[in-house]
């Protein structure tokens, strides 16, 4: 027999095995020796008030082994022979809409840009030897794109688009824990989300897919376009515009110093590149491909000691104890009509260089599994839309991406023109003083003392030391000097939207072409881009069935 059941019950409770069997035999009346097993099926914290619970709803197995299968597996059929389909990038966007267009009985053909994880990781370690970005492998590009190296947070708020619990499921099947399934603010963690990723890779090639690494898609093969002056493509009178392929450049033998070859890859093109690839979006404008500027948030990452933050959360001066995880945090306000708030909270974690190319800064954070590091970080940013940009009536679709480039570009600047990043103590920031000297830090390249309150933007500058007010009052000892922000967070989401259809996902006035996920705007986090690249791949395959 199994039950399920809502209880909530003390973090050690919760912890152990043995105790939370004790427990359930209590309160439901059961004899202990008949518990079988527990499953924990969800799990929450609720730290709200002083007493620290942990929710849980479990089920339980009475007089019989646990027998259900954890996660729920996804057939994947062999596909060789079967139609192809063009998928730029492999972040989560594009790897999902692989798989999904395997179960379909399509032939996914993944070009990515940057370097599979393994070989990606030494460009990394580099960014802190040499203050060099190598601008085709770093952590935005590469394999498992820019999710692959920053945490591998799985918590959304897009349930209306597609499945989440299925985006779950195929980690856990490609080897992420079944924890996933449960916590409330699922976790993978940057030191074990690569061999996820490495065994979705390798799913997509047993079935008959291909991967290419080190291949940049240069343009879109359009049937229906001409050429005009200046390298424009507009489409051809009376003409059907619709994508046939990509052309891409294979840099794979750059190790041996070959020169880069040419290719085409044939078919309809799921356009999956990720919020950072620049190259694309400029193509795109000067292909005539119809996009917009799109809002973003830019703020700074800010770290605390991960024990003050464990304190602030717990209302504890002993902070997380034995059976507590390291402590999250959510903020949000609003300043002078614009929304503050932080972004993608690292309990445990570190800050990490971001850039794609040189003459940039950008920081991004990242935990491991267990959170375990000294430090504990978020993006603290602020909302930026379009019209808070230059002209509005240019119609420039860049504008928002040339204000991060200009940005980023100050930014590097002021720290001394390599990836040692400008940093200022918190509540030195909200009192407009320079840091004398600044604390320890996770971010591995350095920082260095400069006056964030003078040189970043004022829109920016000002609400966050609004917010920061704020937030201070609302969680006492969380504004402190022994926090430092560290700049600049840019990359929170797109800054251009690829236009398409609401209905077919393709773009609005090119067939075969389907923008995904973040880098097109229509998600933000590995979930969604995820749940993303499954819609695409299924208005691909109703898409090949029409044509």
């Amino acid at each position: 027999m199994t039950n399920e059941y809502q209880i909530r019950v003390a973090p050690e409770v919760a912890a152990q095995e043995d105790r939370l069997k004790a427990y359930l035999a209590d309160e439901q009346g059961i004899d202990v020796r008949t518990i079988y097993g527990v499953r924990i099926l969800k799990r929450s914290i609720d730290a709200r008030q002083r007493q620290i619970f942990v929710n849980l709803k479990v089920r339980v197995y009475v007089n019989e082994q646990p027998h259900d299968d954890e996660f729920v597996r996804t057939e994947y059929p062999n596909v060789e022979g079967r139609p192809q389909v063009i998928v730029v990038g492999a972040g989560p966007g594009g790897l999902f809409a692989a798989l999904r267009l395997i179960e379909l009985g399509l032939r996914p053909i993944v070009l990515e840009r940057g370097k599979d994880v393994h070989e990606r990781k030494k460009d990394l370690a580099n960014i802190t030897k040499t203050q060099k970005v190598d601008a085709e492998s770093n952590y935005c590009f590469g394999e498992g794109g820019a999710g692959a190296y920053s945490d591998g947070k799985l918590y959304t708020r897009s349930k209306k688009r597609g499945n989440t619990d299925k985006i779950l499921n195929v980690f856990c099947q490609h080897g992420a824990s079944t924890a996933i399934l449960a916590d409330a603010h699922p976790h993978i963690g940057t030191d074990r989300l690569p061999k996820v990723i490495e065994a979705m890779r390798n799913t997509i090639i047993n079935c008959g897919g291909e991967v290419h690494f080190q291949t940049r898609m240069t343009g879109l093969i359009i049937r229906g376009m001409r050429n005009v002056e200046c390298g424009m493509r507009l489409p051809a009178d009376g003409e059907e515009v619709r994508v046939i392929g990509v052309e891409a450049e294979d840099n794979s033998h750059s190790t041996f110093h070959l020169p880069p070859s040419t290719k085409e890859f044939l078919g309809p093109v799921i356009l999956a590149t990720g919020h950072s690839a620049r190259d694309v979006y400029r193509y795109l404008a000067e292909a005539k491909v119809e996009i917009e500027a799109k809002g973003i948030a830019v703020g700074v990452r800010l770290e605390h000691p991960s024990q003050l933050i464990d304190q602030i959360q717990y209302h504890s001066k002993q902070g997380r104890g034995k059976y507590l995880p390291a402590a999250e945090y959510s903020m949000v306000t609003q300043v002078d009509g614009r929304g503050v708030y932080s972004f993608c909270m690292c309990p445990g974690g570190f800050v990490i260089p971001a850039a794609t190319d040189k003459q940039q800064i950008v920081v991004n954070g990242m935990s491991p599994a267990n959170r375990g590091t000294a430090w504990s970080n978020s993006g603290m940013v602020v909302e930026v839309r379009p019209e808070d940009i230059g002209n509005e009536e240019s119609g420039d679709p860049l504008r928002v991406m040339r204000f991060q480039e200009e940005l980023e570009k100050i930014c590097w600047q002021q720290g001394n023109m390599k990836q040692t990043a400008p940093a200022q103590r918190m509540a030195d920031f909200v009192n407009g003083r320079l840091s004398y000297d600044l604390p320890k830090s996770s971010y591995a390249p350095g920082l260095i003392s400069s006056p964030l309150h003078f040189w970043l933007p004022k829109m920016i500058s000002k609400r966050l030391q609004e917010g920061f007010k704020t937030f201070g009052r609302n969680a006492h000892g969380f504004l402190t000097n022994e926090a430092v922000m560290i700049a600049v967070e840019t990359r929170t989401s797109s800054p251009v939207r690829i236009i398409r259809d609401k209905e077919t996902l393709q773009h609005v006035r090119i067939q075969g072409l389907f923008p995904c996920g973040e880098g097109a705007g229509y998600a933000g986090g590995i979930v969604s881009a995820g749940v993303d690249g499954e819609r695409c791949a299924e208005m691909c395959a109703a898409y090949l069935q029409k044509n």
